[in-house]
């Protein structure tokens, strides 16, 4: 556990940090706005929404946990020398990695559905709160990310703030259009 947080602490994580938490707020918020484009009704969202929260994270700590395994097998094959080096604590190491990624993307991804969790409104209000929550979230995580890095906080949070946003639109325009197109009658 020393070992994690040492690590935790020099940013060895801050990759699978940014990456789950983005990509958990980005698919259960296009979830969120897709539904809502497609007027499904509020438990329709709450189900989709925390199928997602479960089964997409746990899909990408699995496949960070295998990316990173795969990488290690190919050095390994291409002649590696079989020495792990200072920040590759094997298996455990990549299973650590996989748990932040996971925990990110359910942390990070849970927070659009607080409004409709709680029944904060109507339908509308619902999805208005979720947006903003979705919104400052985005801001947030890609600020954080230059408490490491170093970066600009505004830059940062601003460039994920307008990726998620545009995933967001896509995401609403899509229920909408699928809806329309197809006379689905909910």
């Amino acid at each position: 556990m020393k070992n994690f947080l040492r690590k935790f602490k020099k940013g060895v994580y801050v990759g699978d940090l940014v990456y789950g938490a983005n990509d958990g707020v980005v698919t259960t918020f296009a979830i969120v706005a897709g539904s809502m484009g497609a007027l499904l009704p509020h438990g329709v969202i709450i189900i989709l929404g925390m199928a997602n929260l479960l089964a997409d994270g746990f899909s990408m700590g699995a496949s960070n946990y295998l990316a990173l395994r795969s990488e290690k097998e190919l050095r390994d094959a291409q002649g590696g020398n079989g020495v792990i080096d200072k920040e590759d604590g094997g298996t455990n190491h990549f299973v650590q990695h996989g748990f932040i990624t996971f925990t990110a993307f359910i942390v990070a991804g849970s927070i659009p559905l607080i409004p409709y969790l709680f029944s904060l409104g109507t339908p509308q209000t619902s999805f208005m709160l979720s947006g903003i929550l979705a919104a400052m979230t985005f801001w947030a995580v890609g600020a954080a990310r230059t408490l490491l890095t170093g970066g600009n906080p505004w830059k940062a949070g601003t460039e994920i703030l307008v990726i998620g946003g545009l995933a967001s639109l896509v995401a609403f325009a899509i229920g909408w259009a699928v809806k329309t197109s197809f006379g689905i009658v909910i």
